[in-house]
């Protein structure tokens, strides 16, 4: 089950931790691939606490392209990361393709359609396309999340406007074989990889829905609004770090300034609310029935 197959073309990459409920879904999507080649399917669980590597491996039993990265203890704990110390060093691909374990594919020639593409275009890295959301109700809707721009095809529009890259949607060529140090203290790393490869091409948007992105399950899902502004603060140093085109350094910091304010906008907003909420002086005022009054009272004291 985890002898690698003969140079397939393209190796699915899954990251999953504690998906049990979607896992299935994901890997079903897999398998239903139509293509002229073959492809292999690298899946990393970092030591979940439900049954989700078992699913994983009821799953992959007898399938000869399935590669298994099952962890006993957790990794990211230890500043590994399955997606860049595990399934890049291993995928034979000269393609790789992105899906997490909560969201999956729905068009069994997606593949096919990606590869073709980049195969006969090599100014181009990347191949990504429209997905669906689909919402805690089970709600299957069009994608509100994002917004695909005009010029997206570039890594200034990219660095300008930011992620507009659904991660099931993406297909890139294996160009990248060893990541810079920010990239493994970033907390998006999708975006940070996007940025990457477009350094070595263009990116190219297929309007067709062949995925399906889960909304509200993800890790990012359960961030408050401090934690995320201070999540694209750190992006942006690190990205700063790491590039040196003028151009694009520019950018960045102007979007790096944008976090700062956010950042500090929102701990200020949080810490009054938190503030007026908890003192004791406050909660008084709030219990007493005519507060108008206390403060005329309080005022002619002092008169």
């Amino acid at each position: 089950m985890n002898n690698p197959i003969k140079r397939p073309l393209v190796s699915i990459c899954c990251v999953s931790f504690n998906q049990s409920l979607y896992i299935e879904k994901c890997l079903d999507g897999f398998d239903l691939k139509l293509c002229n080649f073959d492809f292999e399917v690298l899946i990393f669980d970092d030591a979940s606490t439900d049954d989700n590597q078992q699913r994983i491996l009821r799953h992959a039993q007898d399938k000869k392209n399935y590669r298994l990265f099952l962890q006993n203890e957790n990794q990211w704990n230890k500043n590994k990361f399955g997606f860049i110390d595990y399934l890049i060093p291993a995928a034979n691909g000269k393609y790789i393709a992105l899906c997490e374990g909560d969201d999956y594919w729905t068009d069994p020639y997606k593949l096919q359609k990606q590869v073709d593409f980049l195969e006969a275009n090599p100014d181009y890295v990347l191949s990504f396309h429209k997905v669906k959301i689909l919402q805690p109700n089970g709600d299957l809707v069009e994608d509100f999340i994002t917004k695909v721009p005009e010029n997206y095809e570039t890594q200034e529009t990219l660095a300008r406007l930011g992620n507009y890259i659904h991660t099931p949607s993406v297909v890139f060529r294996n160009i990248i074989k060893e990541f810079p140090p920010e990239f493994s203290l970033t907390p998006i790393g999708d975006y940070f990889l996007y940025m990457l490869l477009s350094e070595h091409g263009k990116l190219k948007y297929l309007e067709e829905e062949m995925a399906v992105y889960r909304y509200g399950v993800g890790i990012h899902s359960t961030h408050t609004q401090i934690k995320m502004a201070k999540a694209n603060f750190k992006l942006f140093t690190l990205l700063l770090s790491y590039f040196n085109n003028p151009k694009i350094n520019q950018i960045l910091l102007g979007r790096q300034l944008n976090a700062l304010d956010n950042f500090e906008h929102l701990v200020r907003s949080e810490y009054q609310e938190a503030f007026v909420s908890h003192h004791v002086f406050f909660k008084a005022l709030q219990s007493l029935k005519h507060p108008s009054k206390f403060w005329r009272k309080i005022k002619n004291k002092f008169n």
